[in-house]
């Protein structure tokens, strides 16, 4: 068992010196409940800013797993046709880590009575490092890794729409369009990479099943090339737009179930437990995620908007 483990923790660790920079941003299985993270045209949707808090403690049991925090805000201008935002992360993973910021701006155009389509763009900057203390190496003279600590900093700039109604929303985007290339070292072999560009699509529809009852399936789907197209599907039930359930599939990786709270229309509390569904179930002890909000100032007579997200 013991030797296994440092199989997996070794080849976790390769993996991620070798080819972090074609990992994906910070993932989160509670997506339908921060989805202005992955698209910048969710910003001003909603009635209110919000500042939200996201922490995700992946693979429990195993060393140097990844730890991801993110803090996001949020919120449309007074004549709410345009909103604006930006929110900073950090993903730690063993001996690495990517910590990055990004602002965004949405403007909003009616389609319908109803209807409304967000167009957004960002911009910001991502820090790559690499800490080689951390590393125990069989060549102490390795060119590649030193002892030291070396980082990158690098820009990055997205765009994304999204199609909302009270009943239903659409959302594509696309983060790190500009395929920036990640250089390390001046000197010696280098390990180069670019920041592949991501494509995001998300999309819910909300079902009334009685006066205080709501079923709302949702589904999101990524692509990375050339990593294959990753799904998953949520189901959640709302009760009274306060307390919900609900549970989500990833496609070959995990099983979410989740549960959270709106308190008095102001704080958002929701807890979330991935049991993973992959062979690494037999060293990990799952998931957790924690998410906190605040609407600390709202805007009246805009019906369109969502009442939990």
């Amino acid at each position: 068992m013991n030797y296994m483990k440092k199989i997996i923790i070794l080849s976790l660790l390769m993996l991620t010196v070798g080819v972090v920079f074609s990992q994906q941003l910070p993932h989160f299985s509670q997506y339908y409940l921060n989805d202005y993270l992955i698209n910048p045209a969710v910003a001003g949707s909603r009635p209110y800013f919000e500042g939200k808090s996201a922490h995700r403690y992946q693979w429990e049991g195993i060393t140097d797993a990844p730890r991801t925090y993110t803090l996001s805000v949020n919120g449309p201008t007074k004549n709410q046709k345009m909103g604006l935002g930006g929110y900073v992360f950090t993903d730690n993973v063993g001996p690495t880590r990517r910590t990055g910021a990004n602002l965004s701006y949405a403007y909003h155009v009616k389609v319908s009575d109803k209807l409304k389509l967000g167009m957004g763009i960002s911009a910001g900057v991502i820090q790559f490092m690499i800490d080689g203390s951390k590393i125990t190496l069989r060549e102490s003279d390795d060119d590649i890794i030193t002892n030291g600590v070396q980082s990158v900093l690098l820009p990055d700039a997205g765009f994304g729409l999204y199609l909302y109604h009270e009943k239903y929303y659409v959302g594509f985007s696309a983060p790190q369009l500009l395929n920036s290339r990640v250089t390390f070292f001046k000197d010696g072999r280098n390990p180069e990479g670019t920041l592949p560009s991501h494509f995001f699509f998300n999309g819910g529809y909300k079902f009334k099943l009685a006066e205080d009852f709501v079923l709302e399936p949702s589904v999101f789907v990524k692509y990375i090339s050339p990593v294959p197209v990753q799904f998953e599907g949520t189901l959640r039930l709302i009760y009274q737009d306060k307390v919900w359930l609900s549970g989500t599939y990833r496609d070959k990786d995990a099983i979410t179930a989740s549960i959270g709270y709106l308190i008095n229309n102001y704080f958002t509390v929701a807890y979330g437990f991935d049991f993973t569904t992959t062979n690494l179930r037999n060293y990990s002890n799952g998931t957790h995620e924690l998410m906190v909000g605040v609407r600390f100032y709202q805007y009246a007579n805009k019906k369109s908007a969502p009442s939990i997200n």
